[in-house]
């Protein structure tokens, strides 16, 4: 093997990592698209519907804990109040 011939192979590699980070940079910023949100994102927006009845009422914090919290078994779904 020469040497002209192994120099082409010694920059082939900074080449192709120069490559491979360019590529996986422009993966992950896409920087080749745009959006507008203003513009291509449509909003509906609707009047306000509600009340103003009071629910409850909290003076304080005598609880310890919230009610209802997963803390000792964490993987359980934590049930809503209705």
């Amino acid at each position: 093997m020469s040497d002209e011939s192994g120099l082409w192979l010694l920059t082939l590699g900074p080449a192709a990592g120069a490559g491979l980070y360019w590529a996986i940079y422009r993966y992950y910023r896409n920087t080749d698209k745009s959006h507008a949100f203003e513009r291509e994102t449509a909003v509906d927006a609707k009047p306000v519907t509600g009340s103003e009845s009071k629910v409850g009422e909290v003076k304080g914090a005598w609880e310890p804990q919230i009610g209802g919290n997963n803390v000792k078994a964490f993987r359980r779904r934590v049930k809503r109040a209705r």
